[in-house]
């Protein structure tokens, strides 16, 4: 019977470079486990809608590419529109980009983002979010067209809409 090659042994593929290798929990050491970019700014994406007083992600000129797109057929929304994410073996960093209903506190409503991010990012991933960048590209009049739909807004009863 042959000498079973130690796990040393092994040629190790590398991932690419916009895929991390995250690793395995500590008291395994049987392996690594590998994470796209993509998959942390879905994470992150959803993490924010779920935030009331959100309008949109993504700035002006990625929203209106997103609705071209979106309208294609066999197109769909991307939930990822508006993030950025970088991805180490232990850390990542997340840029987002928002459109806010008007009316409601910017601060206050960048914090309850940033912890809904960071909590499902951490919990999804088990890596440590080490920042959450906000950038609030505009502000969303109860007034204007959804230019994402091209049509005006539904009524929100005086509660913010959350795509």
């Amino acid at each position: 019977m042959p000498d079973t090659p130690k796990p040393s042994d092994l040629p190790h593929a590398a991932a690419p470079p916009h895929v991390a290798a995250v690793p395995a929990d500590a008291g395994e050491g049987r392996g690594r486990t590998a994470l796209a970019d993509g998959v942390v700014e879905k994470i992150a994406g959803m993490a924010a809608r779920e935030v009331p007083g959100i309008h949109a992600l993504g700035s002006g000129l990625s929203r209106t590419f997103g609705a071209m797109r979106d309208r294609v057929p066999g197109g769909r929304a991307s939930i990822s529109r508006g993030i950025k994410a970088e991805v180490g073996e232990r850390q990542t960093a997340i840029d987002i980009a928002l459109v806010v209903q008007y009316g409601v506190v910017i601060p206050e409503l960048a914090a309850a983002v940033r912890r809904n991010i960071i909590a499902a990012v951490e919990r999804m991933t088990g890596l440590e979010v080490v920042e959450v960048n906000i950038a609030v590209n505009d502000v969303h009049l109860p007034d204007e067209p959804d230019e994402e739909e091209g049509e005006e807004p539904a009524s929100s009863g005086g509660r913010s809409r959350v795509q």
